[in-house]
């Protein structure tokens, strides 16, 4: 994991307790499922619950959206049952909507309710919401506060990143500003706006605020293997680590992590014809929830499953122009009977899994 790493003192995670809690709510271990948009709706936080993961978050939902009843955002408050606990994240800057819509969430079964902070996209970004409000800690604490007050007991937690650019680095002040106005749990992406999900990962500044707050820090940013994670909490001192774009067609690697914090022994990395049981998985739990017309959303989560297999390039662009769940499935089946009729010696790693 790229990082700027000093002289933080190192963590022995030997005989580490993994239940830990946000407020009320008691999380099993500490491995979290990071809210991605397109990414982590109800189908996906199931198998990454199922797979490890002590928590799971949804993806952004607007505030405003929510409170102008936008089907598109009230979709997005489906909660399983297998899913708990799980986290909602709304996204907004004015205080008496974020604390409305945190109402609507609770109300829907979120066990925690969490505050963007952090997306740098301009849709988002460029309306103030967002990594914007990291400009201004104390907007912050105003919605973090009325969000409390709107919705105690139900925890109210935030995500944020290592600040807007290196001339406003503020992550320190925005997570004080948070937990004094009441946040349960403060997740911290250590990589500025404009880096987006690339680039070097400051673990000093996830540190930085773990030491400068009462409440559960969540380090995030980077994490790609069990080494990724263990070196973030030895490193930082955290209390559980994030995990976001290496769980995509990898839930494994939730439970991976979860093993190796432990102690236990670490389960092996999924074979090819695992990684295809998988995302036949996905469609046929997609499909069930979200009604065939809405396979064009799963072309890009499916895609997830095959990166790294061979052939898997022709099969993605077959998926791409399928309209049928049934043909989908097929063509998975059949890709995966091929690809188990293939010598050993021909097939690459499924996953390359560093310890």
């Amino acid at each position: 994991m790229p990082e700027r790493a000093e002289c933080w003192q190192r963590r022995d995670l030997v005989g580490h307790d993994p239940v830990w809690f946000v407020g009320r709510v008691r999380v099993a271990n500490r491995v979290v499922l990071a809210p991605m948009a397109g990414a982590t709706g109800s189908v996906f936080r199931r198998l990454a619950r199922e797979a490890g993961a002590g928590l799971v978050y949804g993806e952004l939902v607007s505030a405003r959206g929510l409170l102008q009843s936008n089907r598109k955002s009230e979709h997005f408050l489906t909660i399983h049952p297998a899913e708990h606990p799980v986290a909602l994240q709304l996204f907004g800057s004015n205080p008496h909507v974020m604390a409305e819509a945190a109402v609507r969430v609770a109300q829907a079964g979120a066990d925690i309710v969490d505050v963007n902070l952090g997306c740098p996209v301009p849709k988002v970004a460029g309306g103030g919401d967002g990594c914007a409000l990291m400009l201004h800690p104390d907007l912050v604490y105003a919605i973090v506060l009325a969000m409390v007050k709107a919705i105690s007991p139900v925890p109210v937690t935030v995500k944020m990143r290592r600040g807007w650019d290196p001339e406003h680095p503020y992550a320190v002040q925005v997570a004080r500003a948070a937990a004094a106005a009441g946040a349960a749990a403060i997740a911290v992406h250590g990589r500025w706006r404009g880096q987006r999900h690339q680039g070097p990962v400051d673990l000093g500044v996830i540190a930085a605020v773990k030491a400068a707050v009462p409440v559960p820090v969540i380090g995030n940013g980077g994490i790609a293997s069990v080494a990724d994670a263990r070196r973030m909490m030895e490193v930082t001192g955290c209390d559980a680590v994030m995990v976001g774009q290496a769980a995509l067609g990898n839930p494994w690697l939730l439970g991976q992590i979860a093993a190796a914090l432990t102690g236990e022994e670490v389960p092996p990395a999924p074979g090819a014809g695992e990684r295809i049981e998988m995302a036949l998985r996905h469609l046929r739990m997609f499909v069930a929830e979200e009604g065939e017309r809405a396979l064009p959303a799963l072309r890009g989560p499916l895609a997830w499953y095959l990166k790294g297999l061979p052939g898997a390039g022709a099969v993605r662009e077959r998926i791409n122009r399928l309209e049928r769940a049934a043909e989908v499935e097929d063509l998975l089946l059949n890709y995966r009977d091929r690809l188990e009729s293939a010598p050993v010696d021909a097939m690459p790693s499924p996953a390359r899994v560093r310890w």
